[in-house]
Order: C-alpha cells, then sequence, then structure tokens
C-alpha cells in the first residue's frame, strides 16, 4: 500500500513539473544566465559624470578650436597606461602565428590539424584557426612553409634569416553602424518584400547601391608592424639610428609605449584585442560582449582630469614641477633641453605619479589617437551627451579629412599640448615617433 501511493506520488510530480505553468503576466524570459563583468586586467574604471570640457587656461596658440562646454560621459574602463611594445607585439606574433598555421593547413598536410572541425570532423568555413594543435618543426613541408615567411636571399641582412613583416596583415570586418543608421528600408506589403533605398560609400571611396546588411559589413586587410623608421623621418639631421634598430624588438624596451602606430593600426590592435578576449570568454560559458576601442575625445580628456575640475593638468595644479623641483611629466621642459625631466625620448610607461583614477602619463610621454575626426568647430555642434564626431576617410578624400584627434602631448612638446584641453592632430595613416595609444572599454554592468 505504501509503494502504491509512493508511486502515485511521484507520478503526479513528474506530470506537475513537466506542466509550464502561466498566469498570464509578464515574467520575461527564464533561465538567462546572471552576467557580471569581468574586471578587465591593467585598466581603471572611470565612472560616468558631468564636467565641463574645454580650456582651463587662455588660448595661447590663438587656435579657437576649444570651447569650454558641459557635457556627461558614460562610464568606461581605460587602461592605466599606453599600450607598451612587449604587449603590442603579443599582437604582432599573434598575426605571424595565424599566417603560418593558415599556411600550413594550405600546404597539403592534415588541414584539421591547424583548422578547427565540426562534430562530423569537416573543417569548418571560414576558416577558424585550431591553436590547440602543436607545430611540428621537423617536418619538411612545415620548414618550408617557414622559409616562405622569412626575407628572400638577396634582401637579407648578413645572411641572417628574418621574418618578412611585410607579409605581417591582419585581417578583420567591422560594422558600419553610422552608414546602416542613416539606410532606409522599405517594405513593399503588396508583394510581401523589402528593399533598402539608399547607396553606402565603400572603403575604396566608391559609392554602391544598398543591397542588404552586407552592405555594411567592412573587410580590411592591414600591415600591422610598427613603421621603426619613422624615428629617422620625422627628425633631420638628427642621430636616431639606435631608436629605429632597437627601440620596438630589443627587451629594454618592453614596457615602453608603443609608437610608429597608425591610426588605423590602433584601431586593427582594438579589434584583435577584442576577439582574443571574447575567444577566451566563450570557452568559460561567459557572453562575448566586450569590445576594446580607442577612446572618444570626450572621454580621453574627462578621464585625464581625474574628477578634477577646470584643471589645467592631470595632477590638478597649474605647474609641471613639484615642491622639490621635479618635473611631473615626460615632455620638452626648455627649449634644447629634453633630458631635465629625466628623459630624451620616451620613458617607460608609468614611470610618473597617477592621476586622481589612477592613469599614468596622460600628460607627457606620447600623444595618444582618439576615435575621433579632427574639426576645429566639433566643440559647437557635438551633442553635449558623449559627444562624438567620426568620419571613416577614404584613400581619395583630401587630407582634411583624414585628420583625427590626438591627445596628451608628447616627450618633444612643450608645456601648452600637455594641458587636458588642448587639442591636436595627425592624419590616420600617418606613423610618429611620438604617438601611441591606450584602450577603453564601455561599462556593462556589474562587477565581479
Amino acid at each position: 500500500m505504501k509503494k502504491s501511493i509512493l508511486v502515485l506520488l511521484i507520478i503526479l510530480l513528474f506530470i506537475t513539473g513537466c506542466r509550464t505553468s502561466s498566469t498570464g503576466e509578464l515574467t520575461g524570459v527564464t533561465g538567462r544566465k546572471k552576467f557580471f563583468e569581468p574586471e578587465p586586467m591593467e585598466m581603471a574604471f572611470i565612472p560616468a559624470g558631468s564636467f565641463i570640457m574645454g580650456p582651463s587656461d587662455q588660448d595661447a596658440l590663438f587656435a579657437q578650436n576649444v570651447l569650454a562646454k558641459s557635457v556627461t560621459v558614460d562610464a568606461f574602463w581605460m587602461d592605466q597606461t599606453e599600450i607598451t611594445n612587449n604587449k603590442y607585439r603579443q599582437f604582432v606574433y599573434w598575426v605571424r602565428d595565424s599566417i603560418l598555421r593558415t599556411n600550413l593547413g594550405n600546404a597539403g598536410i592534415d588541414r584539421r590539424e591547424y583548422f578547427r572541425t565540426d562534430r562530423d570532423g569537416n573543417v569548418i568555413e571560414p576558416y577558424v584557426l585550431n591553436w590547440d594543435e602543436k607545430i611540428d618543426y621537423r617536418e619538411e613541408v612545415t620548414r618550408s612553409v617557414i622559409e616562405e615567411m622569412y626575407y628572400p636571399p638577396e634582401e637579407r641582412f648578413n645572411g641572417r634569416k628574418q621574418f618578412d613583416v611585410r607579409k605581417f596583415n591582419y585581417s578583420y570586418y567591422w560594422v558600419d553602424y553610422q552608414s546602416a543608421a542613416k539606410a532606409r528600408y522599405v517594405y513593399d506589403y503588396e508583394n510581401n518584400t523589402g528593399h533598402y533605398e539608399g547607396q553606402v560609400t565603400n572603403l575604396d571611396g566608391t559609392r554602391t547601391d544598398i543591397k542588404d546588411r552586407s552592405s555594411f559589413i567592412k573587410h580590411i586587410v592591414l600591415n600591422i608592424y610598427p613603421d621603426t623608421l619613422c624615428w629617422i623621418r620625422d627628425f633631420t639631421y638628427s642621430f636616431n639610428d639606435p631608436q629605429a634598430d632597437l627601440y620596438f624588438w630589443h627587451p629594454s624596451f618592453d614596457d615602453y609605449p608603443v609608437v610608429g602606430v597608425s591610426w588605423h593600426q590602433a584601431n586593427a590592435f582594438s579589434h584583435w584585442r577584442t576577439d582574443y578576449m571574447n575567444n577566451a570568454l566563450r570557452q568559460s560559458g561567459v557572453p562575448d560582449v566586450m569590445a576594446y576601442r580607442l577612446p572618444l575625445e570626450t572621454e580621453w580628456e574627462y578621464a585625464a582630469r581625474g574628477g578634477l575640475d577646470l584643471s589645467m593638468y592631470p595632477w590638478g595644479g597649474p605647474y609641471t614641477r613639484n615642491y622639490e623641483g621635479c618635473f611631473l611629466a615626460n615632455f620638452k621642459p626648455l627649449r634644447g633641453n629634453y633630458i631635465d625631466d629625466g628623459n630624451v625620448y620616451a620613458g617607460k610607461v608609468g614611470s610618473y605619479e597617477p592621476n586622481e583614477y589612477g592613469l599614468y602619463d596622460m600628460a607627457g610621454n606620447v600623444a595618444e589617437w582618439t576615435r575621433c575626426a579632427y574639426h576645429p568647430s566639433a566643440y559647437i555642434f557635438q551633442h553635449d551627451l558623449q559627444p562624438n564626431y567620426e568620419y571613416n576617410a577614404t584613400p581619395q578624400d583630401p587630407p582634411v579629412l583624414k585628420r583625427k584627434v590626438i591627445r596628451g602631448g608628447s616627450w618633444k612638446d612643450v608645456a601648452y599640448f600637455l594641458q587636458v584641453s588642448a587639442r591636436d592632430y595627425e592624419y590616420q595613416d600617418s606613423t610618429k615617433p611620438y604617438i601611441g595609444f591606450r584602450n577603453v572599454r564601455s561599462y556593462i554592468g556589474a562587477k565581479i
């Protein structure tokens, strides 16, 4: 009897458990995992806030490109230092190794060793690299593939085999949300179809009719190796050959800010860093929503001020020396005298005290790329909520449309350019020995 009752209870529980209970009230989609944003390594949290963007002193250059304006910025994460040579080298090595694995997969070896496969053992297309497979460098095919990645014999110096960095090309896709937002989708109710109206500008400068969503997906292939010769090119009758030869690759400069990187290359690094993080998160079951990027011009100034309103410099005071007479940043303090602050060129990141947000070198050392295009009147027509002005210049555009905002001043600049409100620009496809960058990541939600 007791066994019969027990069986009956089990059956009733099974039936009621399988039945969907509904009261007719909105409860949202159930079963969704609670998200906690992982705290990024060596990044500072910048809280949302409002501040007066613009000059904290007179416009000494009479540039008239900065006006005082009250704006609001949302919360975000920001690298505590500029991206260093060693961190950028991780990107370069990843591109090098991905090219090697791709070439090995296309060289007649079992493709499943170097590309991911589905459950049936078929190679996934578009190809996804299998980083778990170790490369056997003793194989003849492997050695021949690696040989193709070196400079040809006639270009080798003293017969040394070195990787041909001209082949270090990074391929990636991005979505042009600005063009997508301007497009108009028209639905034909009679024929039950829809189509886009308008045109989109391609990366080569041509304009085509919008076909479908693919019209807003852009594909870029870019060489990502830093321009080491910029050390010689930018200083006429100046001996900077040792910097060109050693600065990027020598271990002594691992913790120095990477330079010789164009605005395009900085964006490519940000895209790679995003994918690199998201691939790791997917393996642990976390949604891949992390997106690294260059900071908006407003975000950069807000972070540089460190919560100190109307301050000229990141440290808050109006002077470039402390009470002991030591300089507070790496810049050009005196005429023809670069060494008085302790550095002839760029110095090791984090050598000076951080601002109130824990950010180093927001003034001096190297200037930094921002996401924004440069326009002298941008402060007038930008919104006061997350101000932003962007323009995707094509190769056919005039140089004036290829200007991107740089901030912070550098080791070769006078103190004026170290001010948190000082604006300057450089061309998006140019490389300089005094311009680097750092990444930001938009704040999503609760921290772990």
